[in-house]
């Protein structure tokens, strides 16, 4: 099984800052929330290959153009300034977390 393009939008607020945008705390949850399914899954027996968030960057998207923001790297649409977003590095620790428990396992 793969999972794909799962992830979390969330309206661009022009009166935020650049900052603002990149604690996503909101994000974090929605994508905790949902891999734990997948995680129990796992637990017991499925062959679940991948999971791909939606979406690495801040992007058009074609049914919201530029006003919705799914990118787990804000984009700064005007310098194209890419930034990760704190949802980046909590999805680096959640693999490199389940990774070495995964070797751990069949060690």
């Amino acid at each position: 099984m793969f999972i794909t393009e799962n992830g979390y939008g969330n309206l661009h607020d022009p009166g935020l800052n650049e900052e603002e945008y990149l604690y996503d705390f909101k994000r974090i949850k929605y994508m905790s929330g949902h891999l734990d399914n997948p995680m129990e899954a796992i637990r017991e027996g499925a062959d679940v290959r991948g999971y791909f968030v939606w979406s690495l960057l801040d992007n058009f998207e074609w049914k919201y153009g530029f006003t919705v923001r799914f990118g787990v790297h804000h984009v700064d649409f005007e310098t194209l300034k890419r930034t990760p977003k704190l949802s980046a590095s909590w999805y680096k620790n959640f693999i490199e977390k389940h990774v070495n428990m995964e070797q751990s396992i069949q060690a």
